[in-house]
């Protein structure tokens, strides 16, 4: 691929970021009382797990990931610049909310707490290979925003289960989610393989349309009464048949300290 176009799928990627991480993280205030979301379910009693301690904001903020948790990253905590509050957030099918606010970290349900943390890769050098090599190395890093929410009683399994059923109502027609008129297309959505905490779920969500297409990751993981969400790009990575890996070193980092 000729430098040129490195630089111009770079931009489109970096444009679908820049706007998900400016506009993520809505839950993140401590005295979140749930705006969004369903406190339904499924009545099987047995995927819901007995009564759990929700952990307040400050006990989210000490079991979440900070420099030094995970080598060859830099983690950074979110502020108010990343704030969204869920009246921000639409999508325009009811169906969808579930699964577009996940990509946002919007709140849904009643959290307790909520935490959020922006964890970015290191990027790649190296100063033998040639210019063209060169920046694409320096642009495949995966950059993603991990948010934690705490629910009392059978909250985190129901937040799973809406999230786990939106998906799949959404996965192949499509939808369109808008912060303050910005306009994202999310294509498509694509099951993967999830591990970690006592659920995970995981896709491939296919964001834009035309030449200005971008593969996204989330990843969600329920350990607990604690929801942790992981919402990842790499800005090497844009086209529709492009892919990369889940940021795995950090979801297992992340798990292991809610465990």
């Amino acid at each position: 691929m000729r430098a040129t176009a490195v630089r111009r799928t770079a931009l489109t990627a970096a444009v679908a970021s820049l706007t998900l991480f400016a506009t993520a993280c809505s839950g993140s205030d401590s005295d979140a009382k749930g705006d969004g979301g369903t406190s339904g379910g499924k009545d099987d009693a047995s995927s819901k797990p007995a009564a759990v301690k929700a952990l307040t904001s400050a006990e989210l903020e000490k079991v979440s990931l900070e420099q030094g948790d995970v080598a060859g990253h830099k983690v950074s905590k979110t502020g108010p610049e990343d704030i969204a509050q869920p009246g921000e957030v639409t999508v325009d099918k009811k169906e969808c909310e579930p699964i577009g606010f996940a990509f946002y970290g919007v709140k849904r349900g009643a959290p307790v707490g909520n935490a959020g943390r922006k964890v970015v890769q290191e990027p790649k050098t190296d100063e033998s290979a040639d210019p063209e090599d060169a920046l694409a190395g320096l642009l495949d890093m995966t950059s993603s925003l991990v948010t934690l929410a705490s629910y009392e009683g059978d909250g985190a399994a129901t937040n799973i289960e809406e999230l786990r059923t939106s998906a799949a109502e959404c996965a192949t027609g499509g939808f369109t989610l808008s912060m303050k008129g910005s306009k994202q297309k999310i294509t498509k959505l694509t099951e993967e393989k999830a591990t970690g905490g006592e659920e995970a779920l995981a896709w491939r969500v296919q964001m834009g349309e035309g030449d200005e297409v971008a593969p996204f990751k989330l990843v969600t993981v329920r350990q607990g009464g604690t929801v942790a969400t992981f919402f990842s790009f790499n800005l090497g990575k844009t086209g529709a048949d492009s892919d990369f890996a889940q940021p795995t070193a950090v979801i297992d980092a992340q798990v292991k300290k809610l465990g």
